[in-house]
């Protein structure tokens, strides 16, 4: 058993943990599993396997998913349909208070029944601004207009809490202003700082006071701003976020097996990067050849305080149970309207 949690998370490969995979979890550097479309059949089996999950050691592990809405849902049979974010944008347009509450209806649904079933967070909102030029974000953001990207992501925070769920803002700075995907490329936004900090870093600051938990910094390359990507980048993630933006929560880097990460070098070179410029937590997905490597040559620790934050909070254990829940009925009805408007 360890007593306390890496700065480490890893996938897996199926529906059921392996033997082999169990092992490497109880890894002393890892802290955290991500799951994919792959690790999902219903809701019973997801909940059986963030049991055994779970399981594995004390503190139990950070279990996550990136879990937004509309093209970005790694569950689906048996769980609420989540639009894309950018339909709430869209309602913003016509009626902004309607929109806010649209959102944190949309937030508690989608966090209550992932809590439901044994995942601590999802990796959301998208605070990207859409400048229309992202393929790879497109519909994930909210919005153009940063104030409107700040207020329905307040709401959507909001309603995260409430159910018992920690929030995590991405892609810091912001992914959307670059055409290239970071999954197949190394984007370059060639902005200065100043039009950066005046429209992208706008949400970002509002939700920080409002108690955004947890960042996951870009892998895009600001070069007026530094050389790095941000996700490897001391000056965006300890003087800007940390220093300028008063930020002490958790950061994430994105996943390292991506092209856009391949600037640091090999998987420990990535690894290594992201945590001496201030990422509390490394990913590493779809690379299970690599997870060895990382484990055995890495060194870390992970900030117990933060990490504690992203727990999530579980009133009820099961989706049966949830229907049940006097909250949630009337947020998944607030879900349901919105949803039925967009027809």
């Amino acid at each position: 058993m360890s007593e306390s949690l890496g700065p480490v998370m890893l996938d897996i490969a199926d529906l059921r943990l392996s033997a082999a995979e169990g092992e490497l979890l109880r890894h002393p550097l890892v802290g955290g599993v991500i799951l994919f479309s792959r690790n999902y059949r219903s809701p019973q089996q997801l909940g059986e396997l963030t049991a055994a999950i779970r399981a594995l050691r004390q503190p139990e592990l950070l279990i996550a998913v990136d879990h937004e809405g509309g093209r970005v849902q790694r569950f689906q049979e048996g769980f609420s349909r989540i639009p894309a974010m950018r339909r709430l944008g869209e309602a913003w347009d016509r009626d902004r208070a309607q929109a806010c509450a649209a959102a944190r209806d949309v937030a508690y649904v989608l966090a209550s029944e992932l809590l439901a079933c044994g995942v601590d967070f999802s990796f959301t909102p998208v605070l990207d601004v859409d400048f229309g030029a992202s393929g790879v974000i497109g519909d994930r953001a909210f919005h153009s207009e940063p104030e409107a990207i700040a207020q329905l992501s307040a709401g959507l925070i909001a309603g995260l809490r409430e159910a018992g769920m920690a929030s995590v803002g991405k892609h810091f700075p912001g992914h959307g202003y670059v055409r290239a995907d970071s999954h197949l490329a190394l984007p370059v936004d060639e902005r200065g700082y100043a039009e950066i900090e005046a429209v992208d870093l706008l949400p970002y600051r509002r939700l920080i006071k409002h108690g955004l938990s947890a960042v996951m910094p870009a892998h895009v390359i600001y070069p007026k701003v530094d050389a790095n990507p941000a996700g490897f980048s001391s000056k965006w993630l300890q003087q800007i976020l940390r220093g300028q933006l008063d930020f002490d929560g958790m950061i994430f880097s994105d996943d390292l097996s991506m092209e856009g990460a391949s600037v640091a070098g090999g998987v420990l070179e990535r690894g290594e990067a992201a945590l001496a410029a201030g990422c509390d937590m490394v990913l590493l997905c779809n690379a299970p050849d690599a997870a060895p490597e990382l484990l055995d040559r890495l060194a870390g620790t992970l900030n117990r305080r933060r990490a504690e934050a992203m727990r999530g909070v579980r009133l009820v254990h099961g989706l049966e149970a949830l229907q049940r829940n006097a909250r949630f009925t009337l947020a998944k009805a607030g879900l349901d309207r919105f949803v039925a408007g967009l027809a």
